[in-house]
């Protein structure tokens, strides 16, 4: 399972917890509200350190991609035919600003990098 889809199963049990948390506060049951609190806390806790793996793979590659030797803006027409762009440079990647990556990255246009001139 992936880190992102991880993440989205975590999220829904936290909101599943916090459901339970307050149906056992209204009820006045102290013990179950205590056994959702830990459930939460530990929950909370891997939510946290999922995110934080995500934020270093999203930097490791953010690193590899700034690596490339050689980095410009793409053109509209080159972005309008992405297809025929890719294979005539290989190894070409492209980064876009709206994407993870591209806010990673700091990018406000998109950008193609490669190791040769293109």
């Amino acid at each position: 399972m992936n880190l992102k889809e991880e993440l989205h199963g975590l999220s829904d049990k936290l909101e599943q917890f916090r459901r339970k948390f307050a149906a056992a506060e209204k009820r006045g049951d102290k013990g179950i509200m205590l056994q959702f609190r830990q459930e939460i806390n530990t929950v909370t806790k891997r939510i946290a350190s999922v995110k934080a793996q995500q934020t270093r793979e999203l930097s490791k590659q953010g690193g590899s991609v700034a690596g490339l030797k050689f980095k410009r803006v793409l053109t509209k027409a080159e972005q309008a035919d992405m297809g025929k762009l890719k294979k005539s440079v290989k190894g070409l990647v492209v980064v876009h600003p709206m994407t993870a990556l591209g806010r990673e990255m700091g990018i406000t246009q998109v950008t193609g990098f490669a190791a040769k001139e293109f």
